[in-house]
């Protein structure tokens, strides 16, 4: 077989259908408990083999230096293979930023999955996911996708059947927000809001749309410093969205809608005010590679 110069892989954003804290953990770190869901809005990943580590984000103010989540993982993943070999890395980002989206941890997912192809490593889901914990908690996710239910501090995943057919309308605001400082904030102040998960993955297992919705919450919405909440939740109800709610920390919201066309609309009429917004689909997979197209 040809040695494999290049790859291209495409790694899904993500959408909290549910998220809330239940506690503190004995390291210190929030016991969470999620429905987390892959969407249809994507980082893509091109990498190539080089005898150097390089990273390039077209277009993107992100800082391409070492504490980018992309270089931790091509670090780790040649510190864990042994490979003495380095990979020129071009992310091409379409996820926003500091959404609670995830995009950081599709990055390190893209590349986890990349590399693994690019050099024939042959390591498993569970030794990518053990990886990915290290960098950071949505990593496993990233690379796992589809629907799930998240516990702890994002390490204990249960693989869900595929979230009812639905549309979402995800809007970003002109600003972002900082997990550890909504965090810190939750601490601080708590939250009225306490979504029902165990409710939550019992409607996707019954294919009740519905039901997914009227278990949907997230308890970091009140203290998450992300001021535009209510306003786009208001209007992406008004405009037919079944429920909204944010997603992880935020400052991204959406709403959940029955039909593309819904949504569409929903898109179009919150668009003067909140000129970034996304519509998406469910992903059924995580982050995987497209290209070249024989290793499909």
């Amino acid at each position: 077989m040809a040695k494999l110069n290049c790859v291209t892989v495409l790694a899904p954003a993500k959408l909290n259908l549910a998220l809330d804290v239940v506690g503190l953990l004995p390291n210190g770190y929030h016991n969470l408990d999620m429905t987390m869901q892959a969407i249809t809005l994507y980082e893509r990943v091109v990498l190539r083999r080089s005898q150097n580590l390089s990273l390039t984000l077209p277009g993107s103010p992100v800082a391409a230096n070492d504490s980018n989540t992309a270089i931790k993982a091509a670090l780790a993943f040649f510190h864990y293979t042994g490979l003495l070999a380095g990979v020129e890395i071009t992310i091409y980002k379409n996820v926003p930023v500091r959404a609670g989206m995830a995009g950081g941890s599709a990055d390190a997912a893209g590349v986890l999955v990349g590399l693994n192809v690019l050099y024939g490593a042959k390591l498993s889901m569970s030794e990518l996911c053990a990886l990915g914990a290290k960098i950071g908690a949505d990593v496993p996710f990233a690379l796992m996708g589809g629907t799930c239910r998240v516990q702890g501090v994002g390490d204990v995943m249960k693989a869900l059947p595929p979230c009812p057919d639905c549309w979402f309308t995800v809007v970003m605001p002109d600003y972002g927000v900082s997990t550890p400082e909504a965090f810190a904030a939750y601490d601080k102040v708590g939250s009225s809001t306490h979504p029902d998960c165990e409710a939550q993955e019992k409607a996707i297992r019954a294919e009740d749309l519905a039901g997914v919705c009227a278990a949907a919450g997230n308890a970091l919405e009140e203290c998450s410093g992300a001021r535009d909440n209510e306003a786009i939740k208001t209007a992406l109800k008004e405009n037919g969205a079944v429920t909204a709610l944010m997603t992880g920390s935020g400052a991204a919201v959406f709403g959940i809608f029955e039909s593309e066309e819904a949504a569409r609309s929903a898109a179009e009429a919150v668009r003067a005010q909140w000129p970034q917004v996304y519509v998406a689909r469910p992903d059924r997979g995580g982050a995987r590679v497209i290209s070249p197209k024989w290793m499909l």
